[in-house]
C-alpha cells in the first residue's frame, strides 16, 4: 500500500468509527426510557432527539470550516495561525450556543407548531429539551475541536472523544435512572454529563497539542478583519449549503408521511441504508478535508492530485462494496430492523432505489471533503442549490403518476446531478491550480 493510501485510511478508519457512535448516544436514551413503563418517555426522547439533531446539523459548519482552514495551515506550518482558528472558531462556538440557551423558549414552542405529538410526549420532551439545550456550548465547542484535530491530521482523538461520551452517557443516565429515581430527567442529565466530559476530554487533548504554541496574542491579531472575513464566507457558504440538505431531508420525510403510515415507514427504513453509506463515505471526506487541506497550504500540487485521485479510487470502491451488500443483504438487514410484514412486503416495490444510492451518491461525499479542505465552499453551495432546485422541480412533476416513487427518483437525480456539478467546478478550480474562487 503506497503512502497516499496509508495516509487516507489512517483518518478515514478512525473517523468512520466515531461516526458509528453518533447514533449509539440516543439510542442509549431511548434504550433507557423503553423500560421507565410510559411509552410517552419514548416518544419525548424521539422528539427531543429529532430538535437537537436538526439544531445541531446546521451548526455543523463550525467542524467543516474549521477543520479545512486548520488543514491549510498546517500544510503551510503556520502554528500561530492553527492556533489562532481554534480559538475564532471556540469564540463563535461559544456565542452560538449562549444564543440557542438565551432563544431556549422561543425555539421549543416554535417547533411545537410544527410537531404534533400528545400532550404528556410534549410535556416531556420540553423537559427533556430545556436540560439538554445547556450542554449547547459543549456540543458547539466539540464541533470546533472536531474539526481543529482533523485539521491537525488527526481523527484519533475525536474517536477517543466519542467512545468516551458514549461510555460516560450510559453509565451516567443508568446511575440516575435506577439508582437516583429519576425518569426522562436522568437521561437528561446524563446526556448533559457525557457532552461536558467530551468537552473536557478535548480541552485536555487540545492543550497537549498546543502546548509549544505561544499565547500572548492580542484580540486584534486573532479577530483581524482579513482572517474572520475568510471565516465567515467558508462558514457562510457551509451553512446555506447544510439549509439546502435540511430542506430537502425534512421535505423527502414529511412529503412520505402524506402516502399513509406504511410508506412512511418504508421510506424511513430505507433511508436507513443511505445513512450507514453515508457514515462510511464521510470518513473517507473527512480524510478529504485534512489531506487536500494540507497540500495546498504547502503548494505541492503533485501530491494534491495525487491525493484526489486516491479519493475517488476509494470512493469507487466502496460505492461498489454497498452495491453488491445491499444486494445479497440488504433485505436481511431491513429484517433486522423490523418484523412488521406489510412494511417488509412494500419495501420491495422501493427497494430498487436503494441500489443506486451508492453510485448516485458517492461523489458528492468526497468531493465535499475535497472542497472543503480547499476551502472552496462556494463550489459546494453553487452545486447542491442546483441539485436542491432539480430534486423540488422532478418530485412535482413526477408525483401525480409516481407517488412515493417519484420522492425516490428525486432523491436519486438530486444525489447524482450534486456530485456531477460539483465536480465539474471542482475539475475547473483545481485547474486554476486553487487560486480563490
Amino acid at each position: 500500500m503506497n503512502q497516499t493510501n496509508k495516509e487516507i485510511l489512517q483518518i478515514a478508519i478512525p473517523s468512520i468509527i466515531s461516526n458509528i457512535t453518533v447514533p449509539l448516544l440516543g439510542l442509549v436514551d431511548v434504550t433507557i426510557t423503553g423500560h421507565l413503563g410510559n411509552v410517552a418517555y419514548i416518544g419525548a426522547i424521539a422528539v427531543g432527539g429529532m430538535l437537537f439533531n436538526m439544531i445541531y446539523w446546521i451548526f455543523g459548519f463550525l467542524r467543516m470550516g474549521t477543520g479545512g482552514m486548520t488543514s491549510q495551515a498546517y500544510g503551510s506550518r503556520n502554528g500561530d495561525e492553527c492556533r489562532n482558528i481554534l480559538l475564532r472558531s471556540l469564540s463563535i462556538s461559544v456565542l452560538l450556543a449562549l444564543s440557542l440557551i438565551i432563544l431556549q423558549s422561543i425555539i421549543v414552542s416554535t417547533a411545537f407548531i410544527f410537531i404534533d405529538t400528545g400532550t404528556e410526549v410534549k410535556a416531556y420532551a420540553t423537559k427533556y429539551f430545556h436540560i439538554c439545550i445547556w450542554g449547547a456550548p459543549a456540543v458547539l465547542g466539540l464541533y470546533s475541536f472536531t474539526g481543529w484535530f482533523l485539521g491537525m491530521q488527526n481523527s484519533r482523538y475525536p474517536m477517543f472523544i466519542a467512545i468516551t461520551q458514549n461510555v460516560i452517557n450510559i453509565a451516567a443516565s443508568l446511575f440516575l435512572v435506577r439508582e437516583m429515581g429519576m425518569k426522562i430527567e436522568g437521561v437528561a442529565y446524563g446526556t448533559l454529563i457525557a457532552q461536558y466530559a467530551g468537552l473536557l476530554m478535548a480541552i485536555l487533548l487540545g492543550l497537549k497539542y498546543t502546548k509549544n504554541y505561544t499565547w500572548n496574542i492580542s484580540a486584534r491579531q486573532l479577530f483581524c478583519r482579513k482572517s474572520m472575513s475568510v471565516f465567515f464566507r467558508v462558514n457562510r457558504d457551509i451553512f446555506f449549503r447544510t439549509l439546502c440538505i435540511v430542506a430537502v431531508t425534512v421535505f423527502f420525510t414529511s412529503s412520505g408521511a402524506g402516502y399513509g403510515d406504511t410508506t412512511l415507514a418504508v421510506n424511513t427504513l430505507l433511508m436507513q441504508m443511505f445513512t450507514i453509506f453515508s457514515y462510511i463515505m464521510d470518513g473517507f471526506a473527512y480524510a478529504g478535508e485534512a489531506l487536500v487541506g494540507k497540500h495546498v497550504g504547502s503548494r505541492n500540487n503533485l501530491l494534491l492530485r495525487t491525493t484526489i485521485r486516491h479519493l475517488l479510487y476509494w470512493g469507487t470502491g466502496v460505492a461498489v462494496l454497498f452495491t453488491l451488500l445491499y444486494c445479497v443483504g440488504g433485505r436481511d438487514f431491513l429484517r433486522l430492523l423490523t418484523d412488521d410484514t406489510d412494511v417488509i412486503q412494500n419495501s420491495s416495490e422501493y427497494y430498487y432505489w436503494v441500489l443506486a444510492i451508492p453510485f448516485a451518491g458517492f461523489m458528492a461525499f468526497i468531493l465535499d471533503g475535497i472542497c472543503i479542505g480547499a476551502t472552496a465552499t462556494g463550489i459546494m453551495l453553487r452545486s447542491i442549490s442546483v441539485a436542491s432546485v432539480i430534486f423540488f422541480a422532478v418530485y412535482y412533476i413526477s408525483e401525480s403518476t409516481l407517488g412515493n416513487h417519484s420522492l425516490w427518483l428525486a432523491f436519486i437525480i438530486y444525489l447524482f446531478v450534486r456530485g456531477n456539478v460539483q465536480a465539474l467546478l471542482t475539475y475547473r478550480f483545481i485547474q486554476s491550480d486553487f487560486r480563490a474562487s
